[in-house]
């Protein structure tokens, strides 16, 4: 089992403060992932509406770091601090020219949506657009997830 009892036991007693931590986390850089512990929560009969819009603020503000980040930062502080290699950051850079702003929709999608929201704030996008096309592709990915696991 990937986790203990007591902690899943822990996951659940604490759910809406769990779950927004492991969602603004899962938006850094850092590798988690939020959808176990909002299914977790889901399926231990949580409010689906509160866990949809818990999981997307917390999320939503992960990616508000990271475009803060790769506004205010250069280069080598995102290669330090974030881990990101000059590679990861360029590929990000021109994904996102190529595919516009639309691509922060998909700014929850594993391995490329961390360095796009550095790249909106290296390439300084608009941050009105950049909160609203983030935080409407976040929030359709967990109502997607919650009416999934709903119809268990």
């Amino acid at each position: 089992m990937l986790f203990s009892e007591s902690t899943l036991r822990l996951f659940i007693e604490h759910g809406y403060a769990t779950l927004f931590c492991a969602s603004f986390l899962a938006a850094t850089i850092l590798p988690l992932s939020s959808e176990f512990l909002l299914s977790l929560l889901l399926l231990n009969s949580y409010n689906a509406f509160n866990v949809v819009m818990i999981g997307t603020a917390g999320n939503v503000l992960g990616a508000i770091v990271n475009y803060g980040l790769g506004h205010q930062g250069n280069r080598l502080v995102l290669q330090r601090w974030l881990r990101l290699s000059s590679q990861e950051i360029h590929h990000a850079e021109k994904r996102f020219k190529k595919y516009g702003l639309i691509s922060l929709c998909f700014a929850w999608v594993p391995i490329i949506g961390d360095p796009l929201t550095v790249a909106a704030g290296l390439l300084k996008i608009n941050f009105g657009i950049f909160l609203m096309l983030v935080t409407v592709g976040k929030l359709l990915r967990y109502v997607i997830i919650a009416l999934s696991i709903q119809s268990l």
